[in-house]
């Protein structure tokens, strides 16, 4: 029977939601999707796909939380682009015969803005700021290496006197086969509405989104491969940005026809996130990540070659985890992101 719900369950995931992406603006609550956690950060700016007891990657797929991390707590803070700042706080709570628990807050901040009318005349300085509560619920199915999970979100969104209110849930499987040192995660997030638009009668969509992944670290090897298949509900990501003409023959001034085969390289590489985690020793850990669809989208009109790639290192000391996250989007900036976790069970001595 237990196998039978789990198949459901998954048959559920993948065939249940049927729905064209919604990218570049035209959703509401992007900040859902920002990379919370310094290590997510310096690999790529997503991961799904790693079960070892790092609450701050519940994030990012509900059924990873475990049992070993009641007590955990996890804390983050992000110094973003033009004084944009976000952050997150989770704790999680393990109960013998109800699963496992995990409640948090992020945050995004966008600093002061200066008001103006539709001239220019300016009138002072107004705030804007976006917060999601967290419930997350994760128990494991047929046996300790199956977990399934939810995340209930409940956002809310103030930008100067316009606010907006929503809910959303994630939804996440996760597979981890210890013989091979092998993990698939699949993840759907943001399934939601918003209750409350920000102007009567303007509803906006949540970013709905699938992501599969993968991730593998051989035994003996002090090296964990991670691969993220995002947008699974849409296959074309591509942006044609108007200010970028297409290329042209210099003597017929006829459009030159790209390759199919680097065509759909480019397509397919829009979807790929990946991460490398080295293990130096059991206590320091070295992180990169490259992003292919944020170097192409943000490598323009000043080339950046390093647009798209991240990388930060991770440490223990004492009862302490800090992991540090570093991701160049292009000339204009990059993001510098600090985790801390902890577990508070440690603390206390019987």
């Amino acid at each position: 029977m237990k196998i039978r719900k789990a198949l459901f369950f998954i048959f559920c995931l993948f065939t249940g939601y049927h729905a064209l992406a919604q990218l570049g603006g035209r959703t509401t609550y992007g900040f859902l999707n920002l990379p919370y956690s310094a290590r997510v950060t310096a690999l790529g700016g997503n991961l799904i796909s790693v079960k070892d007891n790092d609450l701050n990657l519940v994030q990012s797929n509900p059924s990873l939380l475990t049992d070993s991390m009641g007590g955990n707590v996890a804390m983050s803070f992000s110094n973003y682009i033009v004084g944009i700042n976000y952050g997150s706080f989770a704790i999680a709570k393990r109960f013998k015969h109800g699963g496992n628990f995990c409640a948090g807050v992020n945050y995004l901040d966008y600093g002061k803005m200066s008001r103006a009318d539709a001239v220019g005349n300016q009138s002072g300085e107004f705030g804007a700021n976006e917060t999601c509560f967290n419930l997350a619920y994760a128990h494991p199915v047929v046996d300790s290496n199956f977990t399934i999970g939810v995340n209930l979100k409940t956002i809310s969104s103030h930008m100067e006197n316009y606010t907006s209110i929503g809910s959303a849930l994630d939804f996440g499987v996760t597979f981890k086969n210890p013989n091979h040192s092998f993990t698939f995660a699949y993840v759907v997030k943001n399934v939601g509405l918003v209750w409350k638009p920000y102007v009567e009668g303007h509803r906006e969509n949540l970013p709905f989104e699938m992501q599969m992944g993968i991730s593998l670290k051989p035994k003996q090897f002090p090296v964990r491969l991670s691969v993220i298949y995002e947008n699974l509900e849409k296959w074309d990501l591509v942006y044609n940005n108007p200010n970028i003409s297409a290329p042209r023959d210099p003597l017929t001034g006829e459009g030159i026809e790209e390759k199919k085969g680097k065509v759909f390289g480019d397509k397919l590489m829009r979807h790929i996130v990946i991460g490398t985690e080295f293990m130096v020793t059991k206590n320091l850990f070295l992180r990169l990540g490259y992003n292919y669809q944020m170097q192409v989208e943000l490598n323009n009109p000043a080339p950046n070659k390093f647009s798209g790639c991240s990388f930060g290192f991770g440490f223990r000391i004492y009862k302490f985890h800090f992991s540090y996250g570093r991701a160049v989007y292009n000339l204009a900036g990059v993001t510098n992101n600090f985790s801390i976790s902890f577990n508070l069970n440690s603390f206390y001595t019987k």
